[in-house]
């Protein structure tokens, strides 16, 4: 099982040799499971190798020389750099197909009823980041389709009026409206009313669409304060298409979990990195055009705030040929044998169940 990493190590003379290739494996693997820097004795113990001390200690070294491992502190052992786990991801894992339990609960997440009513996103960010303990990020395409929760109505002066809609579970919208008329806080109300229970939880979409072809079979029968409120609505719900590039985090609090990423001063830095959205496409975009999944460590996301985390990305496609993109965030000491196909099988079945939406 092979996958495409962000940035491939150049200088193919500066490789260890195959054994040295081993000890390395061996070290980041007993890295990323304890998070304590990684002595000879352990290596030698973890690797099953008739070696000497002396003969780990020279291996050890050389890897230290080639920029693979490095001492954090003067007496301690050896972690690897960004450069070792860049040839750990290219040459040396071995992938895990996911087991059974992760691909079940991804199967009843993502699900064509969750497409159709708008949580499909969220809930795949949410399960991401459930699965794999670290941050779920997802790309949200240009397009999305948008669910109506509630509406309401407040009369503000003049003849504007306040309408207050939630979308999709969670995201609220103001929009202030422009009617014919001056409409009391009752007509509002009765519209609200009717909107609420007769088109909540479908697409914006689907809704102006019907809002339209019911006005016409029941126009006789509704009075022109309703009709005007409802045209206005109407407009205002057709201005909120989406078209906004955005994207869904979850589980960011998992981040705390891990040592390296605990320091306050790094927490501040990757949360404020989260908030500007602007950044965060663009890390994101990296991934649009991508075939496979992309895995970029440290320094090769190109925001120093992210220089002690690795980024795991895969891209989905829409039906009608959008591309979105997933994937994960944490520290470079993760399971990649087990986050990368996570991450891959994710994005090809969300793929799977838009195109079926």
């Amino acid at each position: 099982m092979r996958y495409a990493p962000g940035t491939k190590l150049k200088n193919n003379k500066l490789k260890p040799d195959n054994r040295a290739q081993y000890l390395l494996k061996i070290l980041i693997q007993k890295y990323i499971t304890d998070g304590t820097p990684i002595g000879s004795r352990t290596l030698l113990e973890d690797s099953g190798l008739n070696l000497s001390p002396a003969t780990i200690r020279h291996v050890m070294s050389d890897l230290e020389s080639h920029g693979l491992i490095k001492a954090p502190h003067t007496s301690s052992g050896r972690v690897p750099t960004a450069r070792g786990y860049r040839m750990f991801v290219d040459t040396l894992v071995r992938y895990q197909k996911p087991d059974v339990g992760s691909i079940d609960e991804i199967q009843s997440e993502l699900t064509s009823e969750k497409y159709e009513s708008g949580e499909l996103i969220d809930s795949v960010s949410n399960t991401l980041s459930r699965i794999t303990s670290l941050a779920g990020i997802v790309r949200v395409p240009k397009g999305k389709k948008t669910t109506l929760r509630q509406i309401e109505f407040l009369p503000l002066s003049d003849n504007r009026v306040l309408a207050i809609l939630v979308l999709n579970n969670k995201e609220v919208q103001n929009r202030i409206l422009h009617t014919r008329e001056k409409h009391t806080e009752s007509e509002l109300q009765k519209v609200a009313n009717y909107i609420n229970q007769n088109y909540a939880n479908r697409t914006l979409s689907s809704i102006r669409t019907k809002l339209l072809d019911d006005m016409e079979v029941t126009r006789d029968s509704m009075n022109k304060a309703m009709q005007d409120i409802i045209t206005t609505a109407n407009l205002a719900m057709e201005g909120i298409d989406n078209s906004e590039d955005e994207f869904i985090l979850a589980g960011e609090r998992n981040l705390m979990d891990f040592a390296e990423l605990s320091n306050v001063e790094k927490l501040k830095q990757l949360f404020d990195l989260f908030s500007k959205k602007r950044m965060m496409i663009d890390l994101l975009d990296r991934s649009i055009s991508a075939s496979g999944v992309q895995i970029f460590i440290g320094a090769e996301s190109g925001y120093s705030m992210l220089d002690d985390c690795s980024i795991v990305t895969a891209p989905y496609k829409l039906s009608d040929n959008q591309v979105g993109v997933l994937g994960v965030i944490g520290p470079k000491r993760m399971a990649y044998d087990r986050v990368v196909p996570i991450v891959d099988l994710t994005a090809k079945m969300l793929g799977s169940v838009i195109d079926e939406g």
